[in-house]
């Protein structure tokens, strides 16, 4: 199984998942997580930008070749949003997603529900914990439950 892990970049979830699927057939993807690099990719590709607007579009860009790619050859697409869930990038992630009709788990905090309504209401499931997003994936792999 192919997984893509978007959205949130200043936490570990990322690692914990990883480390907590040791042993299933599971690959995982996702964006750049060096910020840096991240911001910078596009002008350091595609040569330097006096104009911010500009710099910051070239590494949007050349990102979302990255995002809708990974996306597209996913067989599930897990979007976290950390604390700050007005994270707009793993929101059109979690659109963009469901509208090529990948599995979609959204792992983020109970006092988000609200605001996240419509996403949540987008994914298959909704979690809180990186582990329940692997118990998730094992249940899907093996048909095994916790425990």
């Amino acid at each position: 199984m192919k997984v893509y892990l978007s959205g949130e970049i200043h936490t570990d979830w990322r690692e914990r998942i990883v480390a907590a699927a040791e042993g299933l057939d599971i690959t995982f993807s996702g964006p750049v997580t060096d910020h840096g690099a991240s911001d910078d990719c596009g002008v350091a590709i595609l040569g330097a930008e006096p104009n911010k607007f500009w710099h910051d579009h070239k590494g949007a860009m050349l990102n979302a070749i990255r995002t809708r790619t990974g996306i597209e050859n996913a067989d599930v697409v897990v979007v976290r949003f950390g604390e700050q869930y007005k994270q707009w990038n793993a929101a059109f992630d979690a659109g963009y997603a469901n509208a090529s009709g990948k599995p979609l788990i959204v792992l983020s905090m109970p006092e988000h529900q609200h605001p996240l309504k419509e996403v949540h209401a987008a994914a298959l499931a909704v979690a809180e914990q990186p582990e329940q997003v692997v118990q998730i994936l094992r249940y899907v792999l093996t048909g095994n439950l916790p425990g």
